[in-house]
């Protein structure tokens, strides 16, 4: 039975796991623009047509926001990734960029190896005030908004609007052979990881949820899914802002003792 509560996510595939995490040197190949094989002609339909519908009223929201970005920040708009997809092949994935140009990127790494390695929530280093981050940047990943360059990977058939994220080959080398089954479908902007807690949810939540999804992708769950994107979105924009807040704010420092002397004999 699929759910799209996070709290009802089947586990059963976790159990599986090795006791240790193999390193695997599976060789993703490069993918041309077509529409992949096994792909559902409904789920390509329902993209092309969506954003095709959308187009007019997205493509000025993406001028302006180009715009902001190349006011505030040095650098190109549009930041360009490898990244991992469709039965483990390589595609370049479109963003807008919201972080300074040269970022060292082991940060995120460090990160990511915590969340695979640990029983915990899936947050972001947003949270933590990332100083990587250029302005305005926080609210457009909080909102979504710096995915909308895929847009053109979706027309391009290397992404759905629905499917599991695409991640990076440092991530993907990291998987176990049974999680690999999330490359089973096209990756998406949107997915039923997304839609069922997110940042609440731990790795392993996630993995198993993007491979329900491969395995009972359906019209009716792609429409479901995309009513209750936008919903899902404010909901995690609004934890953005609360975590932030607790953790930008600023410790007390301790209250000098009063009668100390004038000598530096104070609490420390």
């Amino acid at each position: 039975m699929l759910t799209l509560d996070p709290e009802h996510a089947e586990k059963n595939a976790a159990k599986k796991k090795p006791m240790n995490r193999l390193h695997h040197q599976d060789c993703a190949t490069k993918t041309t623009a077509a529409p992949p094989d096994g792909v559902p002609r409904w789920k390509r339909a329902l993209d092309v047509t969506l954003v095709l519908i959308t187009l007019p009223l997205v493509l000025p929201l993406m001028i302006c926001i180009a715009l902001l970005i190349w006011i505030v920040s040095e650098g190109p708009v549009l930041f360009r990734q490898e990244r991992i997809g469709y039965l483990g092949r390589c595609f370049t994935c479109f963003k807008f960029r919201t972080m300074a140009v040269g970022t060292d990127t082991s940060i995120h790494q460090g990160h990511l190896n915590n969340l695979i390695n640990s029983d915990v929530p899936m947050v972001k280093m947003d949270l933590k005030g990332d100083p990587r981050i250029i302005p305005l940047g926080v609210p457009l990943r909080a909102s979504g908004l710096d995915e909308l360059p895929q847009l053109i990977n979706v027309l391009r058939g290397e992404m759905s609007l629905v499917g599991p994220r695409p991640c990076v080959r440092y991530e993907y080398d990291k998987y176990l052979p049974w999680q690999k089954e999330r490359f089973n479908t096209l990756p998406g902007l949107t997915g039923l990881w997304q839609v069922s807690g997110k940042n609440r949810t731990t790795f392993d939540e996630m993995i198993q949820l993007d491979i329900d999804y491969a395995r009972s992708k359906t019209l009716r769950l792609d429409l479901l899914i995309i009513a209750r994107t936008i919903p899902a979105l404010i909901v995690q924009m609004w934890d953005t802002r609360v975590k932030r807040k607790q953790n930008l704010r600023p410790v007390r420092s301790e209250p000098i003792i009063r009668g100390a002397r004038s000598t530096g004999d104070f609490q420390r």
